[in-house]
């Protein structure tokens, strides 16, 4: 015997506002008899505290109460009754807000980071008595903002000019890059849509060092408030390579990064938590010491790196 839930959307992304619809799917060898077949749909933002964390003593670990959004709402899809053997489908479809109730929490996009996580689950299950045992199944869905509470997509993305100079880092630099020097200029994105790439250009203007690689990371910069602190954590998301080896002089490379759908979201400024964004340019120079520290953290500032941080605001747009 098996049971299995199939939304009607196979991304599986839904709008709160919008009903969710899909079929609980039986496979069964025999007939059996059942009291009653449910939904239960649940949202949360889950919170956690890692040990290490800024203001946080190493060896604490603490698990923050979740946040419910979706208080496990049960919908029965049907009364007592027998179900034959085979493959049997049964459609649903419920609502997951009620215009006429008040929430309390907002409905946030689905979203699973490092220390924040927001995740909807719709479980089915086919209650069968004391003497057998239930069948059930969950499946995560995902849910994106509403159309109403979208702002209309802007013209274009708003972008800021960077230059990255042996005089910009604030870390010790290799002695031949402190006193050759280089330059390296460009613009990029500090808010865009969410499904928009990011997009700039960067130029090397000069480098005493050959230079090895050039890399756009995107980190999340994740908060909770804990008691009386406020624990801020950053953490790589992803990392995009835009020139490997050695690049001409003056010549304008572009810089084109998809964003991934379930670890990015608006970025969000909540009493109990935010999750904002970050893109951290990042020069690596051609260097034997660079080989006896692969790989190496992208937040950690080494000799032959130079690098630069911006903030970057996602948003949702129509």
């Amino acid at each position: 015997m098996s049971i299995e839930i199939k939304l009607s959307r196979f991304n599986r992304i839904y709008r709160s506002n919008e009903p969710l619809e899909g079929k609980i799917i039986m496979k069964l060898t025999s007939s059996i008899s059942f009291q009653s077949i449910r939904l239960t749909v649940s949202g949360t933002v889950s919170l956690q505290v890692r040990g290490g964390s800024a203001g946080v003593v190493e060896s604490f670990y603490g698990v923050i109460k979740p946040i419910p959004i979706v208080r496990n709402k049960i919908f029965e899809i049907q009364s007592s009754g027998k179900i034959g053997s085979g493959t049997t489908e049964i459609p649903f479809s419920v609502t997951l807000k009620d215009p006429k109730e008040e929430n309390r929490e907002k409905f946030y996009e689905t979203y699973h980071g490092s220390n924040v996580n927001i995740q909807y689950l719709v479980t089915v299950d086919v209650v069968r008595g004391y003497l057998h045992k239930s069948l059930s199944a969950t499946m995560e869905f995902i849910i994106g903002s509403e159309k109403n509470n979208l702002p209309l997509k802007p013209v274009s993305p708003e972008m800021v000019f960077f230059y990255i100079t042996q005089d910009t880092q604030k870390h010790l630099l290799l002695p031949e890059l402190k006193s050759g020097g280089f330059r390296v200029t460009g613009k990029i994105c500090t808010q865009c849509s969410l499904s928009d790439p990011i997009v700039g250009e960067l130029t090397v203007e000069a480098s005493a060092i050959p230079v090895q690689s050039i890399d756009i990371h995107i980190l999340r910069v994740e908060s909770i408030l804990f008691g009386e602190k406020i624990v801020t954590e950053s953490s790589l998301i992803q990392t995009t390579q835009i020139a490997d080896g050695d690049v001409c002089r003056s010549m304008k490379l572009p810089i084109y990064v998809i964003l991934p759908r379930l670890l990015t979201c608006p970025t969000i400024f909540a009493g109990p938590f935010s999750v904002e964004f970050k893109v951290t340019i990042m020069i690596t120079f051609q260097s034997e010491l660079s080989k006896r520290h692969s790989p190496y953290d992208p937040k950690t500032p080494r000799q032959w790196l130079a690098m630069e941080s911006v903030p970057l605001e996602l948003v949702r747009t129509k």
